[in-house]
């Protein structure tokens, strides 16, 4: 184990939902618990068995830790192992505090050219790549991303990154496209009242044929209905957002047209690759993190993430940091 020093530790939707529910599916809040998961820092102390680390070594951490070596972990799956440890998931603490303990084969060392920003960007950019992987986003793919908050956002980039000829992102807000531009998007759809099918058409035509992949963000039940219509035949529908247990969805459409409609666990084996991209400067995730708070006004971080505000809200636990 590694004992840290945190610094910046961004705010997740789902930790608002933790904060505001007390519970996000089976994951039920019975006592208090620590928040925070997106998090970068400085090794204090390292444990005897730490060869890899030194203290002053600056580390992005990983929050899923296998706890045993089980059938999943053989086969490189771990984030399916049942009985991970998550950081602020119930009943695991989470890193949002000066100081922390973690595994030390799940913190990453930062190259000096990759922030500490950046560094806690990495678990949310990982749900990007482990999508896009799942669904099979490769050379001239066009993709569909379903919602444009940071999920969404982390899509296109990593979609763009992977080769995507066109991505076309839809969302309700209008500066919220204006975001997916920002990052790299080709094509925006501000969706208003719109029919599924409606949307799904509204997909082909600005896009001048139909994706072969989408990517759904927001788990809203109408939009998983239009990932479906949307997507093209033999295509791949990845679903990343989550809402509620029970969806009604057109699934004969998709068993009919041989839509693959794959499901995502968080990610696993993202951190190096992430890393790689950061240093070569391949991606740019800055425009990502659009408030900044200390640690102390963590409840008014906490209220702007919940009003909507900006995309990414980061907190700095260092006190004695005085950089951006």
């Amino acid at each position: 184990e590694v004992l840290l020093r945190m610094h910046s530790v961004g705010i997740c939707g789902s930790d608002v939902h933790y904060w505001q529910h007390g519970r996000i599916g089976d994951f039920v809040v019975k006592d208090p618990m620590v928040l925070g998961h997106e998090a970068s820092g400085t090794v204090v102390k390292v444990g005897s068995g730490v060869t890899h680390l030194k203290p002053g070594d600056r580390v992005a951490i990983e929050p899923g830790v296998p706890r045993e070596m089980d059938e999943f972990c053989k086969t490189g799956r771990y984030n399916l192992s049942p009985t991970i440890f998550f950081c602020a998931t119930p009943p695991d603490d989470g890193n949002l505090c000066r100081y922390y303990k973690h595994n030390a084969s799940y913190c990453y060392k930062l190259p000096d050219n990759v922030t500490f920003e950046e560094g806690a960007l990495i678990e949310p950019l990982s749900v990007g790549i482990h999508a896009c992987k799942r669904a099979g986003v490769t050379l001239g793919s066009k993709v569909f991303v379903s919602g444009s908050g940071p999920i969404g956002l982390v899509n296109v980039i990593i979609a763009k990154m992977m080769g995507a000829a066109a991505v076309i992102v839809s969302d309700l807000s209008a500066s919220r496209l204006q975001k997916a531009k920002e990052v790299g998007a080709d094509f925006t759809i501000q969706v208003k009242k719109e029919t599924p099918q409606q949307v799904a058409a509204k997909v082909e035509s600005v896009l001048g044929c139909m994706p072969e992949i989408t990517v759904e963000c927001t788990g809203v039940q109408e939009c998983i209905q239009a990932g479906i219509y949307a997507t093209r035949s033999g295509g791949t529908l990845v679903l990343v957002g989550l809402g509620p247990e029970m969806v009604t969805v057109p699934i004969v459409n998709a068993a009919v047209r041989e839509v693959d409609v794959r499901g995502i666990f968080r990610y696993c084996n993202t951190w190096p690759v992430a890393i790689a991209l950061l240093e070569s400067k391949r991606i740019n995730v800055k425009p990502l993190v659009t408030h900044r708070f200390p640690l102390e006004k963590a409840l008014e971080a906490f209220e702007t993430t919940k009003r909507g505000e900006g995309v990414k809200v980061m907190l700095k636990c260092d006190p004695t940091d005085q950089n951006p």
